[in-house]
């Protein structure tokens, strides 16, 4: 059986969708109000943990979920 490849990765490209409250308390999660709807940002940190993943956004701080993030770009 293959290894698993993470969805999201340092050097890939995210949209931003928007998100809930709920999804950005999940797990501690950063406030994404400094982040813009629909905006393109490069991942530079990825956490993985076991109900969630959280990204860290060049040029943004803070530790974003990851289900409020479409892959555009992989770097692989």
């Amino acid at each position: 059986m293959g290894k698993i490849k993470p969805k999201f990765q340092i050097g890939d490209k995210v949209k931003y969708m928007g998100s809930t409250k709920e999804q950005s308390r999940w797990g501690g999660c950063s406030d994404p109000s400094n982040l813009k709807e629909g905006k393109t940002y490069t991942i530079i940190n990825v956490s993985f943990h076991s109900w969630h993943t959280k990204i860290e956004l060049e040029g943004r701080e803070g530790k974003f979920n990851s289900v409020c993030f479409e892959l555009l770009e992989s770097r692989e």
